[in-house]
């Protein structure tokens, strides 16, 4: 692993700043996914994806960041073949199961501004659990196979990954030969969790928007727009990360790196203050139970 393996006098700055990110990531997430499970008025289903979305991003940083921090304070950069993979694995997945999860999260809201009456029906609790479940499958079983593919492609004689942890990009710039049924499963794989997705999310917001617009009172237009606002943004924010990542030429090495960074240390500590910060019902359940503690 190249990045950070030739720092020497910055190190302990740059342990600090990941193990602090990292911490609070966990801590962040943590409480939201506490403060669901303990308060009975959030058990609804958006607040039951804003949980999986909170297990996800501490997923996300735990699989690359724990790894990179020992690096750092070992000294040791080297990272085994079997390492290499089951990180690639376990971060393919997560992209994967967060893909799915943002746009059921869009779907919920469609429903629930469009479709009002049939909510409930909709969007049962045994339809959510099992969405819930078919979102986490598919999300690890899409990763094996992509995962399986990979590992059939042969190495050069260069092992020096330009990045801080194993993801496509890396991997492939290290192959002499990528297969034909790398590109078919990555083609796949792109249009299904990508592709289908963004396409779905699209146009439930803009049926979403037209809905709302269509609105008589002011009141009841502020009121069905601070209910997806908070995912709006986490979308732009996830989505535009991708967009960006994309558009980075492949010799732009420190680019990629605190693109990279950013994408899976800062974004996902980020996601649940969104939601805590526009969230007026998550911000009751905190005060309630810090008023429970404190007494």
């Amino acid at each position: 692993m190249l990045p950070f393996s030739g720092e020497t006098r910055s190190k302990p700055f740059i342990t600090a700043f990941f193990f602090l990110i990292y911490v609070l990531g966990v801590l962040i997430n943590s409480s939201i996914i506490t403060v669901i499970c303990l308060e009975v008025q959030l058990h609804k289903p958006m607040y039951l994806f804003i949980c999986n979305l909170s297990i996800v991003d501490i997923f996300y940083t735990s699989v690359t960041v724990p790894k990179l921090l020992h690096m750092l304070l070992s000294g040791n950069h080297i990272v085994s073949s079997a390492q290499c993979y089951t990180q690639f694995y376990f971060f393919l997945s997560m992209s994967g199961v967060e893909d799915f999860l943002l746009f059921i999260m869009s779907y919920d809201r469609y429903v629930a501004i469009c479709d009002p009456l049939h909510y409930h029906r909709i969007m049962s609790q045994r339809h959510c659990s099992l969405i819930t479940i078919g979102m986490w499958a598919v999300g690890f079983l899409n990763s094996f196979i992509i995962v399986t593919s990979a590992l059939y492609m042969s190495s050069c004689h260069s092992n020096i990954i330009h990045q801080f942890f194993c993801d496509v990009k890396s991997l492939t710039q290290i192959t002499c030969t990528t297969t034909k049924m790398f590109f078919v499963v990555t083609g796949i794989e792109i249009l299904i969790f990508a592709g289908i997705p963004i396409v779905c999310t699209f146009v439930s917001y803009v049926r979403i928007l037209a809905i709302i617009f269509k609105m008589k009172s002011k009141e009841s237009q502020k009121k069905a727009f601070s209910t997806c606002s908070s995912h709006i943004i986490v979308i732009i924010i996830y989505y535009g990360a991708l967009f960006i990542g994309c558009f980075i030429p492949p010799y732009s090495e420190v680019l990629d790196s605190v693109f990279n960074i950013i994408y899976t240390t800062i974004v996902p500590m980020v996601n649940p203050i969104i939601y805590s910060l526009q969230n007026s019902n998550v911000q009751a359940a905190w005060l309630r139970l810090l008023k429970g503690y404190s007494s």
